[in-house]
């Protein structure tokens, strides 16, 4: 099992502290993660939302990581392909991999709110096919000292990208989603992928993992040479009941947080079910949710790897409202007592 962390920010003002301390208590849960044996840790781009607008730019936040650590590896979970020049993302993302010293691990997709497309003034008709272009003009320009483009969206003359990217060709590629058509293109090109339980169930998610382990198979790439994450709220307390007041009291809020652009009309549609219909039991017991004693936390994961395919479980510590102290507090415990019974 690989471990990795990520942060999909869902920012409450009336509970979280200001944005200076905010930012700072994240790159010292960064630091954390790498002294406890992390392997990653990445972040969400959002815009425009509470619920992960705060890495709207994840490139920024990963440079200032970088620059606090020495060993673990950084990325977006997603960098939202289609909004931006595919030049400054390239741009962007080589400055990440050189500062970090060549630790960049890239993950990309089109992202989920229509706000963001409206605003940018990008259509979202052909946003899988922004995306596969985009990706290609940043691993070009990356691979290569010189390089052009013409393509169905963007077209540009011989250039050159500076910084190139040091690990070369390119830094390790991760695709986030679900469909069996957008994860088969991810396994063709031999890419990983990221998955993540609480908004799909077991069985939306199987049809695309295979699809991506068929798409391996079929450019003769074995499975088992790529990655698959699986991305899951975790909290740890050695106590019980503590445990689960804090885990479901932040993912109701995470949740809440999640749905307000629906009824703000901003266009991203919530995958949660509404609280009268959330069943918590079954969440926890199929994996989606984890929150409990080392020992639940533990059987949590065995319950996730029972109805999801991973090899690389992906825990978010720092999601609706939890205090840092609480955050801080859970990553050791979960360093301390689960990672080992996994590895």
């Amino acid at each position: 099992m690989h471990f990795y962390i990520n942060i999909l920010t869902t920012y409450f003002p009336d509970i979280d502290p200001p944005y200076d301390v905010y930012y700072q208590q994240i790159l010292e849960q960064v630091a954390l993660a790498e002294e406890l044996g992390w392997e990653c840790f990445m972040f969400n781009e959002h815009h425009f939302l509470g619920y992960g607008g705060l890495v709207a730019n994840p490139a920024v936040l990963l440079a200032t990581a970088a620059a606090r650590t020495k060993k673990i590896r950084l990325g977006p979970c997603i960098a939202i392909l289609p909004l931006r020049h595919p030049l400054h993302t390239a741009e962007d993302y080589a400055m990440v991999d050189a500062i970090s010293g060549g630790r960049l691990e890239f993950g990309i997709g089109s992202g989920n709110t229509e706000m963001d497309y409206r605003v940018f003034g990008v259509t979202r008709d052909n946003d899988r096919e922004r995306s596969a272009e985009a990706l290609e003009v940043i691993l070009k320009v990356w691979s290569n000292s010189r390089a052009s483009h013409q393509g169905k969206f963007w077209q540009f003359e011989e250039l050159s990208l500076y910084p190139r990217p040091v690990q070369q060709p390119h830094p390790p590629v991760w695709v986030a989603g679900t469909s069996a058509a957008g994860l088969g293109w991810a396994g063709r090109r031999g890419y990983h992928i990221m998955t993540v339980g609480h908004p799909h169930a077991p069985e939306k998610v199987r049809p695309g993992v295979d699809a991506w382990k068929q798409g391996l198979i079929e450019v003769g790439i074995d499975p088992k040479t790529r990655h698959c994450q699986f991305h899951v709220r975790t909290h740890v307390n050695e106590n019980a009941e503590r445990a689960r007041e804090i885990g479901m009291a932040a993912v109701t809020r995470y949740d809440e947080i999640s749905r307000i652009g629906r009824r703000s009309r901003i266009g991203r549609r919530s995958l949660t079910a509404a609280p009268a219909q959330y069943d918590w039991n079954m969440m926890l017991a199929s994996g989606r949710n984890n929150y409990g004693t080392p020992e639940q936390v533990i059987q949590g994961i065995h319950n996730a790897a029972k109805n999801y395919y991973f090899d690389t479980l992906t825990t978010t510590f720092n999601y609706g409202g939890i205090p840092h102290t609480e955050i801080l507090q859970s990553m050791r415990l979960f360093a301390k007592e689960v990672m080992p019974a996994l590895r």
